[in-house]
């Protein structure tokens, strides 16, 4: 018999729809999670996927076949592609060898523990998270998994991600993230998996970091471009 009256369960699924639709609610907590930065954002998602009951692998969240293979192979592409960028995509773009925004790590030993937890924390997990993990999610849902929508998704949220650095990194930082953004988002089309990512993201910011604090940034910079 249907009851007469609304069950407890009746208005908690109501409000999963909403959160898992593109009403007013929907596309509200969207741009909290874009506002409110990667960390914090994450965090929300998180919240989120677990009050919708939104399965994780839809997050990206998948058990690797082989976790060796995945660090090792994360951390490879990760260190090559920084230095892709570093020493022929970067200054194709005319950018400068010496990013200013992090010279003050250059022998900054009290800086860089603290520094190298933020970026694999809030870079290479909290990033990932929210610029793969959720939008990619967002965009299936709402637009599908065709060719065209696909495309749609890497080009926006690279366009998206590039721009968030705008505030800390200015026009250098922007265009490195905007194709940074269109590789992992690429990647994340075709495997749809996140720790391969996040583990990539993580070496590549680590890298970066390194190269700033051991004074090495025109070196590579100049290792094919004089």
């Amino acid at each position: 018999m249907v009851p007469d009256h609304p069950t407890a369960e009746q208005p908690d699924h109501r409000v999963a729809q909403s959160l898992r639709g593109f009403g007013p609610i929907g596309i509200a907590f969207v741009i909290l999670v874009l506002l409110v930065g990667p960390l914090l954002g994450a965090s929300l998602v998180l919240v989120w996927a677990w009050r919708t009951r939104l399965p994780w692998r839809e997050l990206g969240f998948a058990r690797p076949r082989s976790w060796v293979l995945t660090i090792v192979g994360g951390i490879i592409a990760g260190v090559a592609l920084k230095l892709l960028m570093k020493a022929v995509v970067m200054p194709l773009l005319g950018a400068p060898p010496v990013n200013p925004a992090y010279s003050y790590l250059n022998g900054n030993t009290p800086a860089l523990p603290g520094f190298l937890a933020n970026v694999i924390i809030t870079a290479g997990i909290g990033e990932e998270i929210l610029w793969r993990g959720f939008l990619f999610e967002r965009f299936r849902s709402r637009f599908g998994t065709s060719r065209r929508a696909n495309v749609l998704a890497v080009v926006i949220t690279s366009t998206l991600f590039g721009l968030a650095h705008y505030m800390s990194q200015r026009w250098m930082g922007v265009q490195q993230a905007f194709i940074v953004g269109l590789i992992f988002g690429s990647y994340f089309v075709m495997k749809r998996r996140i720790v391969p990512l996040m583990i990539a993201h993580a070496a590549f910011d680590i890298f970066a970091v390194l190269i700033v604090y051991y004074g090495m940034e025109e070196r590579v910079a100049h290792a094919l471009f004089h």
